[in-house]
């Protein structure tokens, strides 16, 4: 896929309404109702309780809009599978905890081939750790996370604005692929406030139809969604089905920014929050003479490994930034397919480095590697 700036491309969709300043998980809520949802389950979890607070208000004002607050993340996710065998458009959030309480029905909704949007602010671990802004959950949103032969489309934003633009995607893409949707943000992209402009709001009657769905058989033959399959061989066709639809997604929707790359000796890779301050990190190192680029996949899954790799056949330095242990470095390594250096710098638990302190280990590993 050629290349196209991202932020481009949602600039020609959005409306021409003022700006209005929200905190990044109240966009998110109001995003996904004009987007159309107009089912909301979920349990509390901080740092991502805004989101069910201002939905149980919103939906409650809207014709057909429900809000429940189940019993238990678990409860959650499989009311979200009911509402979505129905046709409608529908959404759950959490954070880390909470999300891994949620993965047998994200599997489940991925074996029924149910769209439907998961919103994970994720917080400081493992275990029920802090409440602080972390990138922990990589590993957990871009493998599945669950049991089955599966993926999860993945989308990263890194303001306020993304969250409002990637939220209307979110939802799209669920329901052009028949497929669950994650949105992986952090407690400081949920908490942080910024002016935004939203999209128009999609009328109901002018969302996709879906000839699929379980809406009662009114005199025409009847429909069956399943994910118990016990013979192996249809198991295995489904598998494959399945599989076909992921390749298509990967071939196909793909995101991605690049920012002062052209003439890079080394480049960040970051996603996310961490991305936002390692821009910062570029902006002050280029201010140094030092030819440091970004590049900041937005699409987690589908990864854009042939981007990386396109960009290693002139660039052999690459520094891999994140707020965690270090577990975008894997795909960044399978990209680059052994054309690059990797270096990895991380802060895990909750905390948030500044771009001064990125800077100077940019302009430290620059000088090792004599690219100055």
């Amino acid at each position: 896929m050629a290349f196209a700036p991202f932020h481009a491309r949602r600039s020609q969709s959005r409306s021409t309404v003022p700006k209005v300043l929200m905190r990044g998980n109240h966009v998110v809520a109001e995003a996904a109702v004009r987007a159309g949802c107009r089912f909301y389950f979920g349990y509390p979890i901080t740092p991502q309780n805004e989101i069910p607070e201002y939905m149980s208000e919103r939906l409650s004002k809207i014709e057909g809009g429900v809000f429940i607050q189940a019993e238990s993340e678990i409860a959650s996710i499989h009311m979200v599978i009911g509402a979505s065998m129905a046709g409608g458009r529908v959404m759950t959030s959490s954070s880390g905890p909470g999300i891994s309480l949620k993965q047998e029905g994200i599997s489940f909704l991925s074996g029924l081939e149910l769209p439907a949007v998961i919103v994970n602010m994720s917080r400081g671990g493992p275990g029920l750790g802090n409440i602080a802004p972390a990138q922990s959950d990589y590993f957990q949103a871009t493998r599945g996370g669950g049991h089955g032969d599966y993926r999860t489309i993945v989308l990263a934003p890194n303001s306020g604005q993304e969250l409002a633009d990637l939220t209307f995607e979110a939802f799209d893409l669920a329901d052009k692929y028949r497929t669950p949707v994650v949105i992986l943000g952090d407690g400081m992209l949920g908490q942080m406030m910024e002016p935004v402009e939203f999209r128009p709001e999609i009328p109901i009657k002018k969302l996709p139809h879906k000839d699929w769905a379980l809406t009662g058989a009114k005199g025409r033959p009847s429909r069956f969604i399943r994910s118990l399959i016990l013979d192996p061989g249809e198991e295995e066709e489904h598998n494959w089905k399945l599989m076909r639809k992921y390749e298509k997604i990967a071939r196909e929707e793909l995101r991605w920014e690049a920012f002062a790359a052209d003439d890079a000796k080394m480049l960040v890779v970051a996603f996310g929050t961490a991305a936002r301050i390692a821009k910062g990190a570029v902006k002050r190192v280029r201010e140094q003479g030092l030819k440091v680029g970004l590049i900041r996949p937005i699409s987690l899954w589908p990864f854009p490994f042939k981007a990386l790799r396109d960009f290693s056949k002139k660039v052999k330095h690459f520094i891999v930034f994140e707020m965690n242990m270090g577990q975008m470095v894997e795909d960044v390594r399978l990209a680059l397919e052994g054309g690059g250096e990797v270096h990895f710098y991380g802060r895990p638990g909750g905390i948030v480095p500044t771009p001064l302190e990125v800077s100077r280990v940019i302009t430290s590993q620059y000088y090792q590697k004599r690219l100055g």
